[in-house]
């Protein structure tokens, strides 16, 4: 039956809009808790030089054996070095902001005031590499495709994401699912955009050496397997005149050489052959940069100080494995561990001991719970470690000096009290017989150092802990089967955790291959907490509750904690410039950097002299 004009206007005024339908106008950023701090007029990012000149190249180093992909976003193949670099998101973050995200293909966001959809309305000067306009086409086939055929990540980070919506050639509606989420607008403006064009009648799942077009500042220019690849900038891209750009992805061509092992490729720096490195290994930053291109100044070594939380780093139970499986089995290897002994002698001092799983960030639990974060852990009580009400974590200390006989005591007497005997100098499980033997997986050979008085010290305890390496294919791929007994993990962490913390911690990620819980954590009290998470209203809610989140962490005995340092270790050759003002949660460098033509053309000369030609 029809509806007359006068009664559908009536219908309108006389029923009003719920808080899901209502909705604020089109705005140009969100942020997570609070407004953003750049306004819709903003004319660039404060840490970026708006006037950086364009130019020159920078070679940069890869580790691996060779690259076998151009698409970063599945589970098969080893992608090349810097593959995203090609693909842009619909929104992308401020690094001098907790969590906020600005407009980048997208132009505008419209969203209710309870955050259960989203709209984004793209570009219209947006393109492709190859000149097609990116279209709301593009968006739905990039949504569909990662979260069927992508990394199994996409599947769970979408989870909450009930279906993506063409409204228009130019807009896209998410709408989303499962109680309160306020982040999940801010995770849809993340999702990288895929030429719907080029993958149609393709297996998304397969390999590919053919350069996608993109549509990001840069494409691939030139690529050798397993040896090097070069992107240039695109000189008509897009995106060069909008805010969020200006200032940035200054360098002409950005070539990556790829170098078996990390030694060879440190000796390749200290000869010159690329331009920048980051150290991430304290004995090298110490001692391994003695050469003569240093002392003749021709390279810099620089520490940048920043604000991230540093997250987890750590040696990484394997819950799935039976020996791992008792809580104080894996308090007592912790007593193993003496890092102050190694921090002195292998790290020249230069660390911290890690005791937060989001350490450095005022997200980090401390002291013993405060009233607002016992009202959140109380109803878990018996649930969680009784730890978590009484004490503060603090992972087990040593002097330095190397004699841990104290540790050792206590690890005995955790081990026993979990079913474990010494016989013949080896320690048995009182029941089976068994005998602890476990391997610890390495991809890195720098650990080889760091884990064998580790392994010295479990030997004492009657503990066969046997370190293997393996080549980052073979190791990539036993991490995404859990097919290890201990690893050393990292968990990075954000600002504002939220929905990757499933990915972490939580129990459907726990059996999920290619999932980021490659502990095994499966306990529905976590699972509550991450939830929590997921859905604080606000700021100080968030704080809390991630406290809250962290304390159950420390006290399951999950890892082993490392170390963490607060800076960039950073060393190149003089040949750059950069902002004045750095930006607080990233590097920048590919970013904000560029080649200062002058000082290029002043190292040469240099370089030259120093090697006593004309």
């Amino acid at each position: 039956m029809r509806v007359t004009a006068l009664l559908a206007t009536l219908l309108v005024v006389l029923s009003p809009l719920s808080a899901t339908d209502a909705h604020s106008a089109p705005v140009h950023a969100i942020a997570m808790h609070g407004t953003p701090k750049y306004g819709p007029d903003f004319k660039h990012f404060d840490y970026v030089n708006p006037d950086a000149p364009k130019g020159g190249t920078v070679r940069l180093s890869a580790v691996g054996d060779t690259f076998d992909t151009f698409n970063p976003y599945t589970l098969k193949g080893v992608p090349a070095a810097a593959a995203t670099l090609v693909f842009e998101t619909l929104m992308t973050g401020s690094y001098d902001e907790a969590f906020t995200e600005y407009g980048l293909l997208a132009e505008s966001i419209e969203m209710p005031e309870d955050r259960s959809w989203v709209i984004f309305t793209l570009r219209e000067q947006a393109r492709w590499h190859d000149g097609n306009p990116v279209t709301a086409d593009d968006v739905v086939f990039s949504f569909n495709t990662l979260k069927n055929d992508g990394q199994p990540f996409f599947r769970f980070y979408y989870a909450n994401v009930d279906k993506a919506e063409k409204l228009g050639s130019r807009q896209v509606k998410f709408s989303f699912s499962g109680g309160e989420n306020r982040e999940l607008p801010l995770i849809m403006g993340q999702l990288p955009i895929l030429p719907k064009h080029f993958f149609e009648g393709r297996d998304f799942t397969k390999t590919i050496l053919e350069p996608i077009p993109g549509t990001g500042p840069y494409k691939i220019k030139s690529f050798e397997s397993g040896r090097s690849i070069t992107y240039e900038r695109v000189l008509d891209y897009w995106g060069r005149g909008i805010p969020v750009n200006r200032g940035r992805y200054n360098f002409d061509v950005i070539r990556f050489d790829y170098y078996r092992d990390a030694t060879v490729a440190l000796e390749a720096f200290k000869s010159g052959e690329y331009d920048f490195r980051q150290e991430n290994t304290a004995k090298i930053w110490a001692t391994g940069y003695d050469s003569p291109g240093r002392k003749e100044g021709l390279y810099k070594l620089e520490n940048i100080p920043n604000e991230l939380p540093t997250g987890m780093q750590g040696y990484a139970f394997n819950l799935r494995k039976d020996i791992f499986k008792d809580a104080k089995v894996r308090q007592a290897l912790a007593y193993a561990f003496d890092f102050a002994w190694t921090n002195k002698n292998l790290f020249y001092g230069q660390y911290t001991r890690t005791a937060s799983y989001f350490s450095n960030s005022e997200l980090a639990a401390h002291g013993l719970p405060s009233p607002e974060e016992l009202k959140i852990l109380e109803p878990l009580k018996g649930q969680i470690p009784n730890e978590v009400f009484t004490q503060e974590y603090d992972p087990p200390s040593t002097d330095g000096s190397g004699n841990i006989r104290r540790n050792l005591r206590t690890a005995r007497r955790l081990l026993q009290e979990a079913g474990w005997e010494i016989k013949s100098g080896k320690l048995i499980n009182g029941q089976t017989g068994a005998p602890f033997a476990f391997e610890l997986l390495l991809v890195s050979p720098a650990f080889e150092r760091i884990s064998l008085p580790f392994a010295k010290n479990l030997e004492r305890l009657g503990i066969d802990m046997r370190i293997r390496t393996v080549d980052t294919s073979q190791y990539i791929k036993r991490l995404e089967t859990f097919d290890f007994d201990m690893v050393v993990g990292g968990f990075g962490q954000s600002l504002n955790p939220g929905n990757e913390q499933r990915d972490f911690w939580g129990s459907d990620a726990a059996n999920r291959p290619g999932s980021r819980n490659i502990i095994g954590i499966m306990d529905p009290a976590i699972d509550k907490l991450i939830d929590l998470i997921i859905s604080a209203p606000d700021r100080e809610s968030l704080i809390m509750r991630t406290r809250a989140l962290d304390r159950a962490l420390q006290w399951g005995h999950y890892m082993i904690p490392h170390w963490h340092i607060q800076n960039y270790r950073v060393a190149y050759w003089d040949k750059f410039g950069k902002p004045k003002t750095a930006p607080k949660y990233a590097l920048g460098f590919t970013d904000n950097w560029w080649v200062d033509r002058e000082r290029e053309a002043k190292l040469e000369t240099r370089k030259r002299l120093a090697s006593g030609s004309n």
